[in-house]
């Protein structure tokens, strides 16, 4: 997941050097353009001084007149660039922003998965009851070691184990699922889920297999 992520988010900014690239070399070009203007406007000011005490007042006000063209024409210039280093930083911002957002997914996403038992120990009940798997299925066959009810009622005291109010519990201890756990095989079964160590399992056991709180309600 998180290489797909990393593939996905290199893709998206493979073209980002070259447009940054692109936008430095045209701001670079505008302040070139501002700083020719400004000593274009400092050499019409020379001669405007220079001319000052003896020159007509006609040519007074054409030196007047080039040195305020010049100046709002570099003012221009430096509106375009202040305008494209704004666009340059938006882009990287764009992209940045994109960034700790999909971060925060995959961060998200690892956290469920964390939390999740394993799937090969534990599988979910269908909402259909009759239709759940049977145990069999889920862990590992070996021996077994049944106690009676009496002995396993309190087995899950003392797990110090803090609960997500969001996440179901299960077993005769009332906590979330971890570790091997095994269905019971009553269809009707209240708690439907047991940690093995709860039931007094070590391992699968053969054939169907109740809970303490089903047997004891068959035998009645």
């Amino acid at each position: 997941m998180a290489s797909a992520f990393l593939a996905s988010y290199l893709e998206s900014i493979e073209s980002v050097p070259g447009e940054l690239q692109r936008n430095f070399n045209m701001m670079h070009d505008l302040d070139k353009r501002v700083q020719d203007l400004l000593k274009e406007i400092q050499n019409i000011y020379n001669q405007y001084v220079d001319d000052a005490s003896h020159c007509k007042k006609v040519k007074k006000a054409k030196y007047l007149s080039d040195i305020r063209q010049k100046f709002d024409k570099s003012n221009a210039f430096t509106d375009d660039k202040v305008q494209l280093a704004m666009q340059t930083y938006e882009m990287v911002d764009k992209h940045i922003r994109r960034l700790d957002t999909d971060l925060q997914r995959l961060e998200a996403k690892q956290r469920t998965l964390d939390k999740k038992p394993d799937s090969q120990m534990f599988v979910e009940k269908s909402s259909e009851k009759k239709k759940k798997k049977k145990a069999s299925d889920n862990v590992t066959p070996e021996t077994t070691s049944n106690l009676p009810f009496s002995l396993i009622s309190g087995a899950g005291e003392g797990l110090d184990m803090p609960v997500d109010p969001n996440e179901p519990t299960y077993c005769l201890c009332h906590q979330v699922s971890y570790g091997e756990m095994i269905g019971c095989d009553n269809s009707d079964c209240p708690v439907e889920w047991f940690h093995f160590a709860c039931v007094g399992l070590t391992s699968k056991p053969k054939g169907s297999w109740y809970c303490p709180i089903c047997t004891k309600e068959m035998g009645k």
